[in-house]
Parts: structure tokens; C-alpha cells; sequence
């Protein structure tokens, strides 16, 4: 669910498809064909070359046995959600009790190429998520020993796992055998893990680090200067926002929705745009992000507006802050600080309060997002979605439909929850953006998460290496540069 982790796994994992990293239109990988005559039922042919990394071959059952092993709620998989479409998920992941199957009646394995998906719905636009890792395949030795397997990962992608010290380092080799378009141009990479990204902006600058896409807030305007302009900047998929646990007492209220909105408004994002985060993001809109098929740029309206006077009144008509005041959480691993800051400074002028809201640091990424998918949040705190695939969906559905993957505010709302079923059984894109921007309008009236600005895809890069890019994911695109 981390972007880090998706990152590892792009590069050892490929899938059905991969997406252009200048347009984000799908691209075939290791899918030969994706057809369907209903878009309801469809058929995945895959070519009959590819292999994983320990020399067995990806078949039909590499798929079908991955989607099953992820959906099983006894597997305990944070993205299991994702498979919610396909007919029998509900056996396999029931809302409580005991599942009833192991596997989805939806996936049937035709022959060693061949595979079919029932969805329970149509969804004209469900081939375009499958680029997503959340479907790449796994090899039979994943299913023997998956704790084994987490150790030493064995893919498809371009890259093999040379050795992995969790917490710190995993090292990557090319593979040979890779089938895919993202062949490496580079002998390797070695990913490191910092725990603050002013040693890795030190590390960068004294060329013990080859690329680095965290770059400290405080360094970004010195950036360029210090790396004698290696410096990539390109728009991205991206959203930042500001959740909140509406499980917690407080944000569960009535007038909740209220408080929220004037919190919203009371937050100076074109302000903390320019003088904190330096132009590497732009003040958000709505809940997608630029480029994403759907975008609806001030579908939030008013609420997205910084207007601190009607802010405070607003609040206070709501019943104020829950307990008079109010934290944001933080990774502190992440550089997140200064904007933080920024935005409790710009909450608490607005309510004329100086202890009104202050940041709340976690020590680390993988801490706080335990606390995130743990619930156990009590108060406002940091989020982002960076795309799976550039659909309105993609930002819309994980994050808010009732026991989504990836949503930890634990919002439910039914209207919502029909308005992305109407969209994804819509006949055309086009047809089922309308739906997703009303789905978004629910957003607007509850609130449960405050989109705070569309970010960049930034990084700095050393001497030592060449044609480095950012894709519209927000990742450096690993394969392509040269040393």
C-alpha cells in the first residue's frame, strides 16, 4: 500500500500492463490479448515466453493464484479490496464471519496462457487498472513459503533481488530473462533506506547517492544550484491530503462535516505552496489529480478556498474543534515538518489561537502507517495518493467507499458507495467520469479527507548517472538510467 514498497515491486514484478510514462495510456506486457463482448466477462490471453526469475514459467495460474491468495481474508492483504468486482469475492472476504471459499468463482483457468474474469457488474474501464501491481503474477514458490518468498523475492519484472536486509538496503541485478519493455540500461540499483532525508540530500551531494526523490523542503530552492541543475521536476498523479478518524470521538459528529470544511478553508495552500513546498506542488482542487481520466479541477468549490473569516465562523457554528483543539500526524521520516507546521500556523490565524492545532511526529513511515491501517488515529492526519492508474477510480474508490483498501478515515456513505458502482457498470469513460465527479460531490458535503495540493514528481541526481526521469507515479524511472 506504501509507495516504497510499490517501488520494489515494480521493479521485480511485471504484470498484464504497464502504462507510457509520458501519456499513462496502457501499454501490453505480459498480456497478449484482454477482450470481453459484455464488459462484464473477459478473457486474458497471455504470450507463452515469460518466465520468473527462477527459470519457471508465468501461467494463467500465476495470475489467478495471486488474485485468489491477495482477496482470501485469512491472508490478511491490505489491498484485498481490490478484487471486490470479481464474482465469489464475497465468499473469500465476507464483511464478517468466516470465509465460505478459498478461491473466487470469477477466475477459471482456460489452459496454460488462458484465463477468464466474471465480474459481478459491468466495468468498462476495469482492463485499464490491471497495470496496477496489485495484479502482477507470483510463482508457485511464493504460495509454498510466503514468508521465504518476502525474503528473497522471485519475479517477472526487470530486475532480481541480489540480497535484501529489511529496514535497510535491497540490492537489484537485471534479469536476464525479462520480457518486458522496461529493459535496464544500468548493471543494478541498490535502494536504500534513510530515515531522514537531510542524510540523504548529504549523501547525494557527496555522491554516495545516485538519485535522490526526497528531497529536504529546506533544500529544494537550493537544489538546483547545489546539483549544478541535475534536478527533474515533472507534473504527476499525485494528491496530498489531510485524513481524518472519523471512527475517533469527535469526528464522528453531526455537524463533523462542518468542522471540517472550515478547517479546509482555513488552510492557506497557494501560501504554504510558494513559501514551503517551493513550487513543487500546486493548491488541490478536487480529490484526483491533473492527467487522471476524470479530473475535475474545483469540483471542491468554496471548501478548497482559503478564506480564513468564514473559517472560523464556520467552526464555531459546528461546535468548534473536537476537545478544543486538534493535532495533525506526521512521518518524521519523511521530511513533512515544515508544511505541517505550516498548515497548523495557518489554522490556528485563522481561529486566532496559537495552540489551536500542532503537528503530531511519528519516528518512522512503517510506524505510522501501522497507526493508519491500525485506526488508531485520534486525530487529523498526513496522507497521499499516488496513482495505481490514471482513472478517476483509482483516487476515488480505494480511499473512500465503506472498508476500501486504503481507507483509513473508515468514512461510509451508501450514496457514494452506488455512485461508484453506476460509474464503473458505466458503457464509456466518458459516461463514467460523470458518475465519479458525483461521487465526488458526496466528498464535498462530508469532508473525510481535505485535499491540500497536487504534487510534483521531483529528484536530484549526482554526476554519476544519466537519463534520469520521473514517471506520472512519482518514481524515478529505474530501468532507463544509465552510470
Amino acid at each position: 500500500m506504501d509507495s516504497n514498497g510499490i517501488k520494489v515491486m515494480n521493479c521485480v514484478l511485471t504484470g498484464l500492463l504497464s502504462y507510457d510514462p509520458k501519456t499513462s495510456a496502457p501499454v501490453y506486457e505480459d498480456a497478449a490479448s484482454i477482450t470481453s463482448t459484455d464488459e462484464q466477462h473477459f478473457t486474458i490471453k497471455l504470450k507463452d515466453d515469460w518466465t520468473f526469475s527462477d527459470g519457471t514459467p508465468v501461467t494463467a495460474a500465476s495470475y489467478v493464484d495471486a488474485w485468489n491468495y491477495a482477496a482470501l481474508v485469512t491472508n490478511q492483504q491490505v489491498n484485498s479490496s481490490y478484487f471486490q468486482y470479481i464474482q465469489g469475492y464475497t465468499a473469500v472476504a465476507p464483511n464478517s464471519g468466516k470465509p465460505t471459499a478459498a478461491t473466487m468463482s470469477g477466475l477459471k483457468i482456460v489452459n496454460p496462457t488462458t484465463f477468464t474474469v466474471a465480474l459481478t457488474q459491468k466495468f468498462s474501464t476495469w482492463p485499464q487498472t490491471l497495470g496496477s501491481f496489485i495484479y502482477d503474477p507470483l510463482p508457485a514458490s511464493f504460495f509454498k513459503d510466503p514468508a521465504a518468498w518476502a525474503k528473497r523475492p522471485v519475479g517477472d519484472g526487470p530486475y532480481t533481488v541480489a540480497s535484501y536486509v529489511p529496514g535497510q538496503e535491497i540490492d537489484l541485478l537485471p534479469y536476464a530473462g525479462y520480457r518486458g519493455r522496461q529493459k535496464p540500461e544500468n548493471k543494478g540499483i541498490d535502494l536504500k533506506v534513510y530515515t531522514s532525508t537531510t542524510a540523504a540530500y548529504a549523501d547525494l551531494l557527496s555522491g554516495r547517492l545516485d538519485i535522490d526523490d526526497t528531497l529536504p523542503l529546506t533544500e529544494l530552492r537550493n537544489a538546483s544550484g547545489d546539483l549544478h541543475g541535475r534536478v527533474v521536476n515533472t507534473p504527476s498523479g499525485s494528491l496530498s491530503r489531510l485524513g481524518f478518524p472519523l471512527y475517533a470521538k469527535g469526528w464522528s459528529t453531526a455537524q463533523g462535516a462542518e468542522v471540517r470544511q472550515g478547517i479546509s478553508m482555513a488552510i492557506n495552500r497557494a501560501l504554504i505552496a510558494s513559501k514551503i513546498l517551493n513550487g513543487t506542488v500546486t493548491p488541490a482542487s478536487d480529490w484526483t489529480a491533473p492527467g487522471v481520466n476524470g479530473y475535475d479541477p474545483g469540483l471542491c468549490g468554496v471548501y478548497c478556498s482559503y478564506d480564513p473569516v468564514r473559517a472560523k465562523k464556520l467552526i464555531a457554528a459546528a461546535g468548534g474543534l473536537p476537545g478544543g483543539s486538534m493535532t495533525i500526524s506526521y512521518n518524521a521520516d519523511g521530511g513533512n515538518a515544515p508544511w505541517v507546521d505550516a498548515v497548523c500556523n495557518s489554522i490556528n490565524s485563522a481561529l486566532g489561537n496559537d495552540r489551536a492545532c500542532v503537528g503530531e511526529p511519528t519516528p518512522t513511515f512503517a510506524e505510522y502507517q501501522n497507526h493508519i491501517t491500525g485506526r488508531e488515529m485520534t486525530g487529523a492526519f498526513r496522507t497521499s495518493w499516488e496513482m495505481d492508474y490514471p482513472l478517476a477510480q483509482d483516487f476515488l474508490q480505494p480511499s473512500f467507499t465503506t472498508n476500501g483498501a486504503a481507507n483509513g478515515s473508515g468514512y461510509s456513505n451508501p450514496a457514494f458507495d452506488s455512485l461508484i458502482n453506476q460509474a464503473n457498470a458505466a458503457s464509456s469513460t466518458a459516461a463514467a467520469n460523470g458518475f465519479y465527479q458525483q461521487a465526488e460531490q458526496q466528498l464535498v458535503l462530508s469532508m473525510p479527507a481535505i485535499p491540500l495540493w497536487y504534487e510534483d514528481s521531483v529528484a536530484g541526481y549526482s554526476s554519476s548517472v544519466s537519463q534520469v526521469q520521473m514517471d506520472e507515479f512519482r518514481t524515478p524511472e529505474y530501468y532507463a538510467i544509465r552510470k
